[in-house]
């Protein structure tokens, strides 16, 4: 028979003891009498580096300390370790956030390097031991399946209120909720620490499952709180049958459930500690502070049981409830069990008598108290007949348990040695189990035996006395609650004792409003609407297209809808294609077009679509092309200007902001020569020569068909030559449609101007012109925090009304320096999701209830890329997931160049440029016949490049090439996680905007991330949740100089004013000591200044475990 413990922790993980160590588990794990070991934190490479180094193989798949590594005192009995971690997937689900944590044995090191390499392409998993993915369960498990078959998924401590599969606050209701599909390979469970067997048996769902028991040790000394009893062959199969079949699994040694931390139901803050039922007389409400009760184990258990408290399953396997060792030297002695005399006895008993589960399981009470004295041996002949007091654990704190009262601790003291045990029983006849505030139940020992005699348990099990099922479903005592020691007992339950704040309830606009409607269905040969944020603007721009195709029946081939990201355009598509305005199907409009023929696209990708079909070949110019031909250029013309200048005064050039001078004409000529002479456009060059094209055809040529009804999406960011562009579209046309906010024009640079629709008024004198007032998206306390921001800039009184309900003022964040700032938007992440962990669980309540967000619920925003580095930093040293958003500068890197274009000629032949261009940057790496190597690896990519997801496609070519620089290759594969065709992503590469191009911070399926990204890439987007991170001065508003600096903060504001209305239920800005001039514009009634609290910065040199929050 063996005992294992499967489920621990290395130094690794968040709070863990320094000495979680290979060496002090092997040392603690023959201590404690355990044979089978779990490693922990398999996922961690330092702490996989360590075990390859100091563990030796020993049976199949299991391992042994090396002998130079182990230290003096450890028992000559070597534990085996089997290689294990814990997962915690925070994601969400059916509109909840869930937090699962779940536990992964694996068959050998090798398949944990093999699955570790899988999990760090979805999150950062160098920062803990136990990293935190926004990756659902079911995702995780199946990554496991495809990486290491024989490995064993466990949903862990399945009933913890917080991160647990069953957790009150964050779980599912049933498994398949959970792992859909893929139940079939969950074959266990482990119950935890505030559960036993009788508790999980009255939940009928889990009959088919295998009940195991754990420790989660975070130290050395806490090994074997839990353990589990293997009658098997020593090896990783014979446990894995075990576990998955439970061939073998013989028993349980279990915590006594009340001791656990989350056993009954209460509050910690206020000392209340209460069953069940008195939890429903108070409706779930602390009758103290009105907070939230945290649910505990035993109310969750009944809320999802189908049988009766008591029901003992013929099938049930034996379990064994102990106390630990130092806990029972503690409740016997009446010292505390923490302290140097007790450490002391207890060592001394080891080292006399054996190991700990000797000592409390087999060891005869009369040879202990020979060696311990009368009262630790009373005190474990107690524990075993299951003469245990005990007071429930509630919210985090522990219960706790009592053996000897001090008056029989007394009496005790005074007996002389020469009393037997008998003798000592005798003299407390019949002694009194106390289980607080418990009632009802039938004697501890007539659960575990039935339990016992049932399953058929092995000898050495069912010789234990009683105590071994005691009843834990306890705590169905009427109102009755415990006398929880700490807590204090509650007063009648009462209505309205506190007030919360109002919820802010979305408003649903299902259909739409009158000013809405009519711009929709407006007729006229120029219509401009002007539609705030929030208020409704591409819903309005759809019921537009509706209108037109369903009601006026005007062909879709007529019909040209422009937006300015790829993502609006994918939004509008998914819209229109078959789906109406309250989002159900039209089944007509499916079955008559699989895809609707309107034309949808950004401008280039509508011009590069316009020019292919024109007949004209050529590839996009990526900025590493435009930067070498640049470099050529200003060497022929013998300039020292940068590559960079120069291409932004020749594009300011194209797009006629500026004129040309003899110089810069000349240079000019030469660098479109070379780009010619390559086979290459560049962006403008796309738009120049569509309307070049254009410019020469009738106002009846067929060609111009498509642009018959225009519409035109966000219109105050066109550039000039956009608007040449769109007058030349519309010529000869029936109606233009333009939508869009001057307030929100911020792309100046570009040669954008807020003064757009005055223009296009002045040019058309029957413009009809509508505004949408309404905003659907943000807070009223948000919206009038952004107005009062753009208020000042010069223009029409700014008026809109939020229809949303309730308060939550705008968050204005003081800290002291820009890394403070980071550290204070990591820790409100943290707070923002209920915590990543049990740690930040229990130390989040601030007195304010809040929703619960996922991390796809929240933004972070900022004035320029470069602030972003970090807050990377910070959000992965928590373990935090994040995506963030735009073009980034390893897209120019060499390998990753090479990469797009190798893929870009397999999915599109006959491209000789891009063949050429190909070649030329892979020659690098194809030395040795580069030609026959393209063109084999062309032809084998050629036949699965459009059925394959473009994540296999990047991860098999890494392998194909010795690439020096991996960082690039993997960013590029993280980016592409986000997308379904290798088609797709490319297009998002070459016409994407900022909003539209996102890496993740290293994630591999499609799971719930924070978002980072530019001010400037937000637009269009929106958040339950928005940060606004350097909100300092000389950081935003960025200072400019010169004739146009006022211009230039007045387009300041309007980013300011982008990024504030992004917001939909929470803002919160974050500012140094010297705060952004816009934060004075804000109304006071519409925000709240914090000052964060924080530590000194020697308190965080200072600790062991690298977390963030330390440093605040």
């Amino acid at each position: 028979m063996y005992i294992g413990d499967l489920h621990i922790h290395s130094r690794y993980s968040r709070a863990t003891s320094r000495d979680c160590t290979p060496e002090y588990l092997d040392l603690w794990a023959g201590k404690k009498g355990i044979d089978i070991i779990g490693t922990g934190d398999f996922t961690h490479p330092a702490w996989r580096a360590e075990l390859a180094e100091k563990l030796e193989p020993a049976e199949e798949g299991l391992y042994v300390l090396k002998k130079e590594y182990r230290l003096e005192g450890a028992p000559s009995r070597q534990p085996r370790f089997v290689v294990t971690g814990e997962i915690s997937s925070i994601y969400k689900k059916g509109d909840r956030v869930r937090k699962v944590h779940s536990l992964l044995l694996l068959p050998d090191l090798e398949a944990a390097d093999a699955l570790a390499r899988r999990l760090e392409l979805i999150g950062n998993i160098h920062s803990d031991g136990r990293p935190i993915l926004g990756l659902p369960c079911r995702d995780l498990l199946e990554i496991m399946l495809e990486t290491s078959p024989g490995g064993i998924y466990v949903p862990a401590h399945i009933w913890t209120p917080h991160f647990s599969m069953f957790g009150a606050f964050s779980g599912f209701d049933t498994i398949e909720e959970c792992f859909e599909d893929l139940t079939p390979h969950i074959r266990a469970l482990e119950t935890g620490l505030s559960s036993d067997p009788p508790m999980n048996w009255r939940v009928s769902a889990l009959d088919r499952f295998h009940l195991i028991s754990n420790s989660d040790a975070h130290s050395p000394a806490k090994l074997g709180r839990e353990a589990n009893l293997f009658d098997i062959e020593l090896s990783y199969d014979g446990l894995s049958d075990a576990i998955s079949n439970g061939k073998g699994l013989a028993g349980t040694i279990e915590f006594f459930p009340e001791e656990g931390k989350y056993h009954f139901d209460g509050h910690r803050k206020c000392g209340l500690c209460i069953s069940p039922s008195e939890t429903a007389q108070y409706g779930n409400k602390c009758p103290v502070c009105g907070k939230k009760i945290t649910i505990g184990v035993l109310n969750r258990v009944e809320q999802l049981a189908d049988r009766e408290e008591g029901y003992l399953l013929p099938t049930g396997r034996p379990f064994e409830s102990l106390v630990p060792l130092l806990e029972v030297i503690g409740a016997s002695t009446g010292i505390s069990s923490a302290g140097k005399k007790a450490t002391e006895q207890y060592e001394r008993l080891i080292k006399a008598l054996g190991s700990e589960f000797s000592i409390l399981r087999e060891i005869p009470v009369e040879d202990i108290r020979k060696t311990a004295g009368p009262l630790i041996a009373e005190g474990i002949q107690r524990l075993r007949s299951g003469q245990v007091e005990r007071t429930p654990g509630f919210d985090g704190e522990y219960g706790k348990i009592g053996l000897l009262t001090p008056e029989e601790i007394s009496g005790l003291e005074g007996q002389i040695s020469l009393f037997t045990t008998t003798e000592l029983q005798a003299l407390n006849k019949n002694p009194k189990e106390k289980i607080t505030g418990h009632e009802g139940h039938g004697s501890a020992g007539q659960s575990g035996n039935a339990g016992r005699n049932e399953s058929g348990g092995p000898d050495n099990i069912s010789g234990q006395n009683s105590n071994n099922s005691q009843n834990s479903n306890s705590g169905k005592n009427g109102s009755e609650g415990p006398d929880c020691g700490s807590g204090q007992k509650p007063a009648a339950p009462t209505e309205n004792l506190h007030s919360s704040d109002d919820a802010l309830q979305p408003a649903r606009a299902l259909t739409l409003n009158e000013r809405q409607q009519k711009a929709a269905a407006q007729t006229g040969r120029r219509i401009a609407v002007i539609a705030g944020p929030g208020a409704g603007k591409t819903k309005t721009l759809i019921a537009r297209l509706h209108y037109l195709l369903d009601v006026r029946e005007i062909p879709p081939e007529e019909i040209t809808a422009v937006t300015f990201t790829n993502k609006a355009a994918e939004e509008m598509r998914a819209r229109m294609d078959g789906r109406n305005l309250s989002g159900k199907t039209d089944k007509k409009r499916i079955k008559s077009s699989k895809k609707p023929d309107v034309q949808i696209g950004t401008f280039h990708a509508i011009c590069s679509r316009f020019l292919q079909n024109a007949g004209l070949s050529f590839m996009i110019a990526d900025t590493g092309l435009q930067t070498e031909l640049a470099e050529k250029a200003l060497l022929e013309f013998e300039r020292k200007d940068s590559p960079s200048g120069l291409l932004r005064e020749l594009s300011r050039i194209k797009n006629g902001l500026v004129q040309a001078d003899e110089k810069n004409r000349r240079i000019y000529e030469y660098h479109q020569r070379l780009l010619l002479e390559s086979g290459a456009m560049d962006y403008d060059d796309l738009l120049l020569e569509t309307l070049k094209i254009l410019k020469g055809l009738s106002e009846d040529a067929p060609e111009r068909k498509r642009f018959s009804y225009l519409l035109i999406d966000e219109f105050q960011d066109i550039n000039p030559l956009q608007y040449q562009l769109m007058t030349e579209w519309s010529r000869g046309g029936q109606e233009l449609f333009v939508i869009g906010d001057p307030d929100q024009s911020i792309y100046g640079f570009r040669g954008c101007n807020p003064n757009i629709f005055r223009n296009l008024a002045a040019e058309s004198p029957n413009l009809i012109t509508t505004r949408l007032e309404e905003n659907y998206r943000s807070a009223p306390d948000i919206l009038q925090a952004a107005l009062g921001v753009i208020s000042h800039n010069e223009g029409e009184t700014r008026s809109m009304t939020a229809r949303k309900a309730g308060r939550r003022p705008v968050r204005i964040a003081v800290v002291e320096d820009e890394r403070r700032e980071a550290i204070f938007v990591a820790k409100e992440i943290n707070r923002q999701i209920g915590g990543i962990d049990m740690l930040d669980t229990e130390q989040s309540e601030t007195g304010v209830e809040r929703p619960i967000r996922g991390f796809s619920d929240i933004a972070v925003l900022y004035r320029t890329h470069r602030q972003a580095a970090l807050l990377e930093k910070c959000l992965r040293q928590e373990g935090i997931p994040y995506q963030v958003a735009g073009r980034e500068d390893f897209l120019n890197e060499r390998e990753v160049r090479a990469t797009l274009y190798f893929f870009y000629q397999a999915l599109y032949p006959g491209k000789k440029a891009v063949e050429s261009l190909c070649q030329k940057l892979l020659s690098h790496w194809l030395k040795e016949s580069p030609e026959e190597q393209l063109a084999y690896l062309t032809e084998k990519y050629r036949k699965k490049i459009r059925k394959t997801r473009p994540l296999k496609l990047l991860e098999e070519w890494d392998g194909e090439i010795n690439f020096e620089h991996k960082e690039a290759l993997k960013k590029l594969t993280d980016m592409s996680v986000l997308h379904s065709t290798m088609e797709d992503f490319l297009r998002t590469l070459t016409f994407g905007e900022d909003g539209d191009v996102r890496r993740n911070g290293g994630r591999k399926f499609t799971s719930d991330a924070v978002t980072l990204m530019t001010l400037h890439g937000s637009k269009g987007l929106e958040f339950p949740v928005v940060f606004l991170y350097g909100m300092d001065k000389g950081r935003f508003p960025l200072e400019f100089g010169g004739a146009n600096a006022a211009d230039a903060i007045e387009e300041e504001r309007r980013l300011c004013y982008v990024g504030m209305t992004r917001a939909e239920e929470e803002l919160i800005l974050v500012c140094g000591q010297e705060p952004s001039c816009f934060l004075q514009e804000i109304p006071s009634e519409n925000i709240r200044w914090e000052r964060p609290k924080k530590t000194e910065d020697k308190d965080a040199e200072k600790a062991v475990q690298m977390s963030l929050f330390d440093f605040m």
